[in-house]
């Protein structure tokens, strides 16, 4: 094993390209313009397609037409550069076609900042798009699980014909560690892609892709059947961590960088007594909720701590079903919170606790 120090906006692109990135289509802003910088470079050197289209609109459409094609293909931006997105989003959840989209969070709303945030959580798992229709999430927390996580995308994008998104923190994008980029992935049995407008070759007539569907009854069993593979990317693909959680006191939830920042506050915290614990959602959509129902009876209550205003919050709600208190510490704008900041949150808990 080789380990080499990169930034995770490179290690976005360079493990794309391990996974076998045909084609990449995306429109610059900050803080994840290394990715497509890194890509235009390594892709002309392997003779594949790098467009820098004329607005996030275009690339994601651009998208559209290359996985109709059977092509492994991507993109990526930054929060606002997602909103433009959306509605290219539906399309491919709608013709079900597989792509992985990077999303580097800036702070919001609006054109906010560029500095990090975790405030894009409702449109990665809610998505803004039109319709009934999921996003699988995946939240790396180093970037060599960035890595990990972007190789692993674009399988599970293949397996069931569905846009993924990894989703991480501007600081996420900007820091550099040392990562293995051969580091193996789980291994799957990909179906050939006998629906692309390429795979015609082993049948007569013509692949259609296409979400349009002018008669109801056949829009809602489409709809249906994208309802079924929604839950058994449920059922097969949910990814979390636990941390510490033998017999804590409390609990905190928290993906992502704050996750990093929750695992100094719980050694600082056991170092004054408090044993507290940590579920570290991987995937966002589908989200763990099976993992609260492995929380001790004895804990005292769940901390979710996000760079945002409480949008993760509602998960840990739906999943919490009201066993334990639940509190509250968020910052915004860029504001990164320190392990400090987080130790005290868990001391003052009562204080914090949600309706």
């Amino acid at each position: 094993m080789s380990k080499v120090l990169m930034k995770g906006n490179e290690a976005i692109a360079r493990a794309a390209m391990k996974a076998g990135l045909d084609c990449f289509f995306g429109y610059p802003i900050t803080p994840q313009n290394e990715v497509p910088e890194y890509l235009s470079k390594l892709m002309l050197d392997e003779g594949k397609v790098f467009v820098q289209a004329e607005s996030e609109v275009s690339a994601i459409n651009m998208v559209y037409g290359a996985a109709g094609a059977g092509k492994r293909v991507m993109t990526s931006s930054s929060s606002v550069g997602i909103a433009l997105k959306q509605e290219g989003i539906s399309y491919l959840c709608g013709a079900e076609l597989p792509c992985v989209i990077g999303s580097v969070m800036r702070g919001g709303p609006g054109l906010g900042s560029i500095q990090p945030s975790q405030g894009d959580y409702y449109q990665a798992t809610r998505g803004g798009g039109n319709g009934d229709y999921n996003v699988v999430v995946l939240a790396p927390e180093s970037v060599q699980e960035t890595v990990d996580l972007m190789k692993e995308a674009f399988d599970i994008a293949d397996q069931y014909r569905n846009p993924v998104m990894v989703l991480a923190d501007g600081l996420i994008g900007q820091m550099m560690e040392a990562v293995d980029l051969d580091r193996p992935v789980k291994e799957r049995k990909l179906p050939p892609k006998t629906w692309a407008s390429t795979g015609t070759r082993n049948h007569e007539g013509r692949n259609i892709i296409n979400s349009l569907f002018l008669q109801a009854q056949d829009l809602e069993a489409h709809n249906l059947r994208l309802q079924a593979k929604y839950k058994e990317i449920t059922k097969n693909e949910v990814q979390f961590e636990m941390i510490n959680m033998e017999n804590p006191d409390y609990v905190i939830v928290a993906y992502g960088t704050t996750a990093r920042i929750c695992r100094s506050a719980i050694q600082s915290l056991a170092e004054n007594g408090v044993n507290v614990g940590m579920i570290r959602p991987i995937t966002l959509w589908p989200y763990p909720k099976k993992a609260f129902d492995l929380i001790p009876k004895t804990t005292k209550g769940i901390l979710v701590a996000e760079m945002s205003h409480g949008q993760m919050l509602d998960d840990v709600l739906i999943s919490n079903k009201g066993r334990f208190p639940v509190a509250f510490y968020g910052r915004s704008g860029g504001m990164v919170p320190e392990p400090e900041e987080i130790v005290e949150a868990i001391l003052t808990f009562d204080e914090r606790v949600v309706d």
